[in-house]
């Protein structure tokens, strides 16, 4: 075999056994990887943060993990002890109102519903179709619906125990990425180098901006629409107003907002009679959708320097392809991507040859 042909055969093997020992880490590691990248995107989001808390805590990092670790604990634990404490301190109230389901009447819509400009007349009719069908008649619309919802949540049911799981697992690793996060930003800063020199080492810098871009637009504009949206129902008098919070919160980091919860809790209070209220918390409604539009691209262009339609693509992309965790790595390949595409125009444009 001539010199040449063992060069080849050597780095072919060499190839094949440097992508078989990556799939082999990868697989070991597979149960780890949601949280990984979870725990990444967190402690990239909140390194300020941590900073923060380490210069006013003697600048002990110890004690400024520990300080992270329990406020990240308090994100996950007070919203789910909130619900719970809600369903089961509401139990009988509960009960009562699915009971008193059976006996409700629909009352007439009102007057001023017809006089709404395009949709008005549409309104009134879907209303009077439901007010003459009744009770039995929405539910033998809506059954088919909540059979498939009752099997979804029957299987999803046996994963809360693993949710829990992956979230202890996610705030160790957070932990510990806290602990050397300093060497591990620069570990990554000498790969990007390694990669494509400046260009590489930009790239990282940029996916880390647009990580945080994204958890200051979706995740604060999320908690302020949840915040707004559950003193407008508990000033409504909407019954569990907490629980609905909590889930208006997932929604609207979820990127479906809160209009699924609001909207409903409109139309329940024109049904019972409280017109006031109603119309009060339809205004609050239109407010809370709408302040999405104008919130999340003042932070977003606060965080870095990209696109709103290309983070935007990100997000929804990214929730689409990979679930929740996709909100984050959506932006993140976007911006990267965008960034290199753009630095190669810039050298084809500067190149001396042309």
């Amino acid at each position: 075999m001539t010199q040449p042909q063992r060069e080849l055969a050597r780095t072919l093997l060499t190839v094949i056994f440097i992508g078989g020992l990556i799939v082999a880490s990868l697989w070991i590691l597979r149960p780890f990887i949601a949280a990984a990248i979870w725990a990444t995107m967190i402690v990239v989001a909140t390194w300020p943060v941590l900073l923060w808390f380490q210069a006013r805590l003697w600048r002990r990092r110890w004690l400024a993990i520990v300080a992270m670790t329990g406020v990240l604990l308090l994100v996950f634990a007070v919203p789910l002890a909130l619900a719970i404490g809600t369903v089961v301190g509401n139990a009988e109230e509960i009960v009562t109102r699915v009971k008193s389901i059976v006996g409700f009447r629909m009352p007439t819509p009102p007057g001023w519903i017809a006089h709404l400009p395009f949709i008005g007349p549409k309104v009134v009719l879907a209303w009077e179709q439901v007010v003459a069908s009744g009770v039995d008649g929405l539910l033998a619309r809506v059954m088919p619906y909540g059979g498939r919802m009752a099997q979804w949540l029957v299987a999803e049911a046996g994963n809360v125990g693993l949710l829990f799981v992956q979230f202890l697992l996610t705030l160790v690793l957070a932990a510990l990425m806290y602990a050397g996060g300093d060497a591990a930003a620069r570990d990554v800063v000498r790969f990007g180098r390694r990669l494509a020199g400046d260009r590489g080492e930009n790239a990282v810098a940029l996916a880390g901006q647009a990580i945080r871009s994204v958890a200051l637009g979706v995740v604060v504009t999320a908690v302020v629409q949840a915040a707004l949206a559950g003193i407008g129902l508990g000033v409504a008098g909407v019954p569990f107003a907490g629980l609905l919070t909590a889930v208006i919160a997932f929604l609207c980091i979820a990127q479906i907002g809160p209009s699924p919860v609001l909207v409903p809790a409109v139309i329940w209070l024109y049904w019972s009679g409280e017109t006031a209220w109603g119309t009060f918390l339809l205004v609050w409604t239109v407010f809370v959708v709408t302040l999405d539009n104008i919130l999340r691209p003042v932070l977003i262009k606060r965080g870095a320097d990209l696109p709103l339609l290309l983070i935007f693509a990100g997000v929804i992309g990214g929730l689409l392809a990979f679930g929740l965790v996709g909100v984050f790595v959506g932006p993140v390949v976007l911006a990267v991507a965008y960034t290199l595409l753009q630095a190669w125009i810039a050298d084809e444009d500067l190149d001396p040859r042309r």
